[in-house]
C-alpha cells in the first residue's frame, strides 16, 4: 500500500536534518509517512518512483564535499560538472534496472585503543542512490523505531542519548548497569536476516534489489576484490539505517517485550548503534536479561564482546553497599565518549551521575594533535592558530557538558603546552617566552566553558510530558 495525502499529524513528527528536509518535503513522501504511522503492519509495494531526479539532486548536495573518493576515483566537485545530465542518466539506469553498485574501497582509521577500524568508501553514484533510498525508507522506519534507539537517526544526536541515559539513572530505581557492545556488528550482520527484516515493511522488489546489490557489491582493497557474504561496510550512507533496522528486530522489540513481561523492577534502555546501556533495579533481572540476550543474539549470528560487556553495581546505593562490603568505590562505565561516575552534590550530598571525558579519548586526541602540529611545523603562525582554534572549539562543542570542566581545562592546557613547544622548536635560535606565546593563546585558543545545558532540562524540553 502507499499513502498520498499529507495530514496535520505530520506537523508533530520529529523533524529531519536540513540536508534531508530539502529532499523529503514532497507530498508523496509525507503520504508514505502518514501511511506507515496509520498501519504498523502495512507493506509498501511502490516506493522506487519516489526516487526522482529532484531527490537525487538533493541527495547529491547532502553528501560531504571533501569526502574521499571510492573505487571510481570521482570526487564531489568532479561529479558536479554537468550534474543535470549525469543525474538524468543515473535516474534512467535506476528505473530500468541497469544501475550497478560498485565495490566499496577499503580504508582504515585508528581507534582510541590503537587498533584499526575498517571503513568502506562507496563510489559517488552509489552514495547518491543510497542517500535517496534512505530518505524514502526513513519515512517508514522513523514511525517504527522505538524511543530508546538514538544512533544515526534524524533529529537524534549522541547528546540526546546521553541526556536520556542521565535522566533514566537519576529518575528510575537503577542499581545495576549492563554496559554491552556487540562484537564486530557491522562485519557479522546477516544479509539473509536483514532482507527478511526489511521485507516486513517493504514489498517493492526494486528497492529490495537495490539493497541486495549494495550488500553483495564486495570490497576492493589495494586493487583486489573480495566477496562479502556477511556484514555491511561502515562508512556507507545506507549502513546506519540498515543497522538500525537489523537491531530494531533483533534487540529493540525484544528488549521492550522483556521489560514489559519479565522484569520485576525498573529497567532503562539506551542504544546508540551497536552500543547499548541497560539499567536494572534488581541484579536478578540483570543477570537473566544478559543470559537471554546472549542467546537471542546467537540466533542472528551475533555475540556480545566479552571484554566490553560488564555488569556493574551503579546507582544511588552503590557507594554505601560497596563500602559495607569492603569493595571500594563503585565501578564506572563509558558511553559515547564519557565516563559515567557515581557522585554526590556538594551542597546536599545527594546522589548524582557525574560525566567526564574518557581519558583514553582525551589522550588519543592529544596524540593526534601533536602529530598534526609536527606536520604543520613551518606553516605561518596565524594559519596554525586558526586550525587549532577550530580543533579546540570542535572538542568543546561535544565535550563541554556540565561537570566536565576539569577535562576541558586539561585539554586546553595540553594544547597550549604542545603549541608552545612546537613554536620553540621551529628554530634553534628561537627563545620564545611564555609571554609571547600567551599573546597567541589569547588570540587563537578558545577559553573552556560549559556549552550544553543540564541533561534533564534539555530532555524535558524535547520530550515534554
Amino acid at each position: 500500500m502507499e499513502g498520498r495525502r499529507p495530514t496535520k499529524e505530520n506537523i508533530g513528527q520529529a523533524t529531519a536534518p536540513r540536508t534531508q528536509s530539502r529532499t523529503s518535503a514532497s507530498s508523496g513522501l509525507l503520504g508514505v509517512r502518514e501511511a506507515a504511522s496509520r498501519d504498523k503492519r502495512a507493506r509498501f509495494t511502490a516506493l522506487l518512483h519516489h526516487v526522482t531526479t529532484k531527490l537525487l539532486r538533493g541527495s547529491f548536495y547532502a553528501l560531504k564535499r571533501d569526502a574521499a573518493p571510492g573505487v571510481d576515483g570521482v570526487t564531489w566537485q568532479e561529479y558536479e560538472t554537468d550534474l543535470d545530465e549525469k543525474l538524468v542518466d543515473l535516474h534512467r539506469r535506476i528505473h530500468q534496472g541497469t544501475y550497478r553498485a560498485q565495490p566499496s574501497k577499503r580504508a582504515y582509521i585508528p581507534k582510541a585503543d590503537g587498533r584499526q577500524r575498517p571503513l568502506g568508501i562507496a563510489a559517488l553514484e552509489d552514495k547518491i542512490v543510497q542517500q535517496a533510498v534512505v530518505t524514502v525508507l526513513n519515512q517508514i522506519y522513523e514511525e517504527d523505531f522505538l524511543g530508546f534507539s538514538y544512533g544515526f537517526r534524524p533529529g537524534r544526536s549522541q547528546h540526546d542519548a546521553l541526556d536520556a541515559l542521565w535522566v533514566g539513572l537519576m529518575r528510575k530505581q537503577v542499581n545495576w548497569i549492563l554496559d554491552a557492545d556487540v562484537r564486530g556488528f557491522f562485519d557479522n550482520l546477516s544479509h539473509q536476516w536483514l532482507v527478511k527484516f526489511v521485507e516486513h515493511r517493504v514489498a517493492d522488489r526494486r528497492i529490495l534489489r537495490l539493497i541486495r546489490k549494495w550488500l553483495k557489491a564486495g570490497v576492493s582493497e589495494e586493487g583486489e576484490w573480495s566477496k562479502t557474504e556477511v556484514g555491511t561496510p561502515q562508512g556507507s550512507v545506507a549502513s546506519p539505517l540498515l543497522a538500525n533496522i537489523y537491531l530494531h528486530y533483533v534487540f529493540d522489540l525484544w528488549a521492550r517485550h522483556w521489560r514489559k513481561h519479565h522484569a520485576t523492577g525498573d529497567v532503562i534502555v539506551v542504544r546508540y548503534a551497536d552500543d547499548a546501556v541497560v539499567g536494572f533495579e534488581h541484579r536478578a533481572d540483570a543477570e537473566r536479561f544478559l543470559h537471554e540476550w546472549k542467546a537471542r543474539l546467537q540466533k542472528f549470528g551475533l555475540e556480545l564482546h566479552p571484554d566490553k560487556t560488564r555488569l556493574i553495581e551503579f546507582g544511588r546505593h552503590a557507594s554505601e553497599n560497596r563500602k559495607q562490603s569492603g569493595e571500594g568505590k563503585p565501578e564506572v562505565f563509558n558511553f559515547l565518549g564519557f565516563t559515567h561516575i557515581c557522585g554526590k552534590t556538594r551542597k546536599t550530598g545527594r546522589f548524582i551521575v557525574r560525566r567526564k571525558t574518557i581519558q583514553k579519548r582525551l589522550s588519543a586526541k592529544l596524540s593526534e594533535l601533536k602529530a598534526e602540529l609536527r606536520r604543520r611545523w613551518h606553516q605561518p603562525v596565524a594559519e596554525v592558530g586558526k586550525w587549532l582554534r577550530s580543533v579546540v572549539q570542535g572538542y568543546f562543542n561535544y565535550h563541554a557538558v556540565p561537570g566536565n570542566m576539569d577535562s576541558l581545562n586539561s585539554f586546553r592546557a595540553q594544547v597550549i603546552w604542545r603549541w608552545h613547544r612546537a613554536l620553540r622548536r621551529r628554530s634553534q635560535r628561537d627563545r620564545r617566552t611564555w609571554e609571547r606565546s600567551w599573546s597567541l593563546v589569547d588570540r587563537w585558543i578558545p577559553s573552556a566553558k560549559i556549552l550544553h545545558p543540564h541533561p534533564n532540562l534539555r530532555f524535558d524540553a524535547k520530550y515534554p510530558r
